[in-house]
């Protein structure tokens, strides 16, 4: 099996960077957005879904923003994301 691949996250809004608080850890099978030291969302190459787990800062929900545009989805809000977790 092939080692994943770690990368910083690409910022969607007027930030420099994220400071190497949020990484992308991508093992051709699942994609894992990992913001401080937490798994807060995941994207599966295979079905494309993406799953976003649990409730977050206003700086998570950026991350996760910046992951949903790096996946081709659109951004949501704070509220948005959360509302979507709790309708599963």
């Amino acid at each position: 099996m092939e080692t994943p691949k770690v990368y910083e996250l690409t910022l969607v809004n007027s930030r420099k960077s994220f400071y190497g608080k949020c990484r992308v850890i991508d093992d051709w099978v699942t994609a894992k957005l990992q913001s401080y030291s937490t798994i807060v969302a995941e994207f599966d190459h295979g079905t494309n879904k993406m799953k976003v787990n649990g409730r977050y800062s206003m700086t998570t929900a950026s991350h996760i923003n910046s992951f949903l545009v790096h996946f081709w989805f659109d951004t949501a809000t704070k509220n948005q994301i959360e509302t979507r977790n709790n309708a599963k």
